[in-house]
């Protein structure tokens, strides 16, 4: 058995040291591969991160922290609590109110996306988990709608039954059964949403924002340019931070600000 000398304080690990680590340190390196820290929690975004769209994705995110903890409150007091007391019927608005912003803003911000086509650049995979919450989330609401235990959740259970079985689902996804439905409201269906938001903004930190149409033809040209810039007139190392400059101002008006914004995109893989 060959013993490994550690490292002392302030010296790097040698390669032996690196291949006879244990298995945290394996992990620990793959996962800041994955995730690197600067990318996780940047210093700076590009301009174009200062859009109504991604306001709305962050709205989005915000209600459904709303949402969970005011469900998690309705969970542990129970029906009779949220039906008949004043405290009960004001969390259970709020819980209400709460999945309707979500809604409105996950929706805005999902067809937003879809017409800039967010999947540009190696990022479809962040367009499909946005499209696979959407999809998921309205289950979770019509779980909750039936769970009320009221003449409301009669109604929708009675005529939602009829349409799941002719799907050929009523069988395993009984909606007349308050304890299967509860259960899959409260505990499943969000597990599911948590997991694939926390999966969705990691890819959005990893990948970086999309850019737009624009800006990503400008990056291109400045990028072409950047190879024969030092034959087309004595450019230097510079040559390609002043070409992404130049084309980040040959826009509109007010747009040489742009230049810093379009390298650190160039940087971060913001061309398709």
């Amino acid at each position: 058995m060959s013993v490994v000398e550690k490292p002392g304080p302030g010296e790097e690990p040698t390669a032996a040291a690196r291949a006879h680590g244990s298995w945290t340190v394996r992990v620990r390196e793959a996962t800041v591969g994955v995730l690197p820290p600067e990318k996780l929690l940047p210093d700076g975004q590009p301009t174009y991160v200062a859009s109504w769209i991604y306001v709305f994705g962050v709205a989005s995110i915000a209600s459904l922290v709303v949402t969970i903890g005011s469900g998690t409150i309705l969970t542990l007091k129970g029906p009779a609590w949220w039906h008949y007391t004043g405290v009960g019927h004001f969390f259970n608005s709020i819980h209400l109110w709460a999945v309707e912003l979500f809604f409105f803003a996950m929706v805005v911000h999902l067809w937003g996306k879809y017409w800039m086509a967010a999947w540009r650049g190696g990022r479809t995979r962040i367009w499909v988990t946005g499209a696979i919450i959407f999809l998921i989330a309205i289950p979770t609401a019509l779980t909750g709608y039936v769970s009320q235990q009221n003449f409301d959740s009669q109604w929708i259970s009675s005529e939602a039954k009829d349409a799941l079985n002719s799907a050929g689902v009523g069988a395993f996804f009984n909606v007349t059964n308050f304890g299967q439905m509860y259960s899959w409201h409260v505990l499943l269906f969000p597990i599911a949403v948590v997991a694939l938001v926390a999966a969705h903004v990691l890819l959005v930190r990893t990948h970086g924002v999309v850019p737009p149409f624009e800006l990503e033809k400008r990056l291109a040209r400045a990028g072409a340019k950047a190879p024969g810039a030092a034959g087309d007139g004595g450019g230097g190392p510079g040559s390609r931070t002043v070409d992404a400059r130049a084309a980040g101002a040959g826009g509109a008006p007010g747009a040489a600000g742009d230049g810093p914004d379009a390298e650190r995109a160039a940087e971060g893989g913001g061309t398709a």
